[in-house]
């Protein structure tokens, strides 16, 4: 499911982009890139709770670390990308 959602969670993103670019309004591409990108995160989650309820300690040690890092590294890309068109019409204003 995390998957899933993080996919739509890229597309969106692209899609607010591609707008901004065009001169469309972007304001719902943004906020599904963003919602998509917690939904991804929440789903992540949850996958480690199951894990956890099944005491399933080998996965554990050997996806999580790793996996902390990179969900960190996509969220922060996610959330600069999404507000990118906010920060560039702030920008252009001045």
């Amino acid at each position: 499911m995390w998957v899933v959602l993080g996919l739509i969670a890229i597309v969106a993103t692209f899609i607010n982009l591609y707008m901004y670019k065009t001169g469309k309004d972007y304001r719902l591409a943004m906020a599904l890139g963003l919602s998509f990108t917690a939904l991804t995160l929440v789903a992540e989650y949850r996958l480690v709770s199951d894990w956890v309820k099944v005491e399933d300690w080998s996965a554990l040690l050997d996806v999580v670390p790793g996996m902390e890092k990179a969900l960190w590294f996509l969220t922060i890309v996610s959330i600069l990308l999404n507000i990118a068109p906010i920060l560039l019409e702030l920008k252009n204003k001045e």
